[in-house]
């Protein structure tokens, strides 16, 4: 797609990213694709279809940047966010992911999940979303009046020293190329590949995977419309000027705009090669708001949020399946602080969600997205697990009993420091 001026090209690409997020939303509301849910049901219950429709989503993904980068059609090695940069923040990824996982399971989901949920007729994830909002826009924004925020309060001091810059960029084909004097590409191409052949099989080895449509369904299309952002974004809107033909990221860079005498101010921001995530995002409306709705602060991420709240809207509505609910009681509410602040402040720590690292960022082999994966997976298993033993054993749990015992299930401490009989 060619245009001749930077607006059209930028609106196009909004519309194209709210349409895909719009029918992502659908059928994720459909199928109901939830990734909190996908660990509730292997932690509480054993069944593993909804993470494997998890996995299989990562799976599409990840074939399909491979075959994208691997023909020249697209290059991902500058995202936003960096999913390959070379600062390995190890610790943040780790720290931000288990935040995130504990906090998606106070909230109710993730931040996807959260929009889906909105789009229902969930009041409470209106709430969710408007902490989030709070938390992730002052990770990255100043406190009025100061050059403070969230993260250089409470994280920076101590976990930007323990960053590696390594050599090279951090997705797992650069490494290995890096080690052995190889081709990134190719080695992205053949690990990649192996990678995803083997999350394949682990996906379609369940008979009960396999003849549960809804699941399938999910994972494709989950896979297919983080896949579809990234071609959008990274090379089907082209711009036509002085004779050649640049790509819409390539045009809104600021050398770019340096050579047009445009007013700083009405720059669109956030333009880059990204696919879809969703805790930064809701910041980022934050910033619509407070910039008195101005349209050159309508972003990726506000297009995709919006497309996903109406998608599920839409499904809701002509399912029957629409319907208001609130808090239960001042402590339901509570909890849904404490899971908003956690989801807000985590997924920005971690570079992103259970969509935006574990679906878009793995899709790029970035090593940094496994570990924040497993920290959310992790985080959230545990918060289960710990509600769990306090449910059953009521008072004579302790949060420090459950939190023992649930490490002793997940096998991170020996058996012997057990505190409560395993459910």
């Amino acid at each position: 797609m060619i245009f001749e001026d930077f607006s059209s090209a930028h609106h196009t690409v909004l519309w194209l990213i709210f349409a895909t997020a719009f029918i992502m939303a659908a059928v994720v509301t459909k199928t109901n694709f939830c990734t909190m849910g996908a660990v509730s049901d292997m932690v509480n219950m054993g069944d593993s279809g909804r993470f494997r429709a998890w996995v299989l989503a990562m799976a599409v993904a990840m074939i399909g940047v491979i075959l994208l980068e691997s023909s020249g059609v697209a290059s991902f090695d500058r995202t936003l966010p960096p999913y390959r940069g070379s600062n390995f923040a190890w610790l943040e990824y780790i720290l931000g992911g288990v935040m995130f996982g504990v906090g998606m399971t106070l909230g109710s989901g993730c931040g996807n999940k959260t929009l889906i949920r909105l789009g229902g007729g969930n009041l409470k994830s209106i709430f969710v979303f408007a902490i989030i909002a709070v938390c992730a826009y002052f990770m990255i924004n100043p406190f009025p009046g100061t050059d403070a925020t969230l993260y250089s309060v409470l994280f920076y001091r101590w976990t930007n020293p323990t960053t590696l810059s390594l050599s090279t960029s951090q997705d797992v084909g650069s490494v290995l190329a890096n080690l052995f004097n190889g081709d990134a590409v190719m080695f992205r191409t053949v690990v990649g590949l192996l990678i995803a052949a083997l999350l394949l099989i682990f996906v379609f080895k369940s008979s009960d995977f396999r003849r549960n449509f809804d699941n399938k369904l999910a994972g494709v299309i989950v896979g297919l419309a983080v896949l579809a952002a990234w071609y959008i974004t990274a090379s089907l809107v082209t711009i036509s000027a002085d004779g050649e033909n640049m790509s819409w990221t390539e045009y809104a860079s600021a050398e770019s705009w340096d050579m047009l005498e445009d007013d700083a101010d009405a720059r669109p921001r956030d333009v880059g090669i990204q696919s879809f995530t969703f805790i930064n995002p809701i910041g980022q409306s934050l910033r619509y708001a407070l910039k008195g709705f101005d349209s050159a602060y309508v972003t990726f991420g506000i297009a995709a949020v919006l497309g996903v709240i109406l998608g599920a809207f839409f499904w809701s509505v002509i399912s029957k399946s629409f319907r208001i609910e609130w808090f239960v009681n001042f402590k339901d509410l509570l909890i849904h602080l404490l899971g908003g602040i956690l989801m807000g402040i985590g997924g920005v720590l971690a570079l992103g969600c259970t969509i935006g690292q574990g679906i878009t960022g793995i899709s790029t082999l970035s090593m940094g997205s496994f570990l924040a994966f497993g920290g959310i997976v992790l985080g959230s298993a545990m918060t289960m697990k710990i509600q769990y033993y306090k449910m059953v054993y009521e008072e004579e749990a302790s949060f420090l009993k459950a939190l023992v015992s649930s490490l002793v299930d997940f096998k991170l401490l020996p058996a012997g420091m057990r505190k409560l009989e395993a459910i």
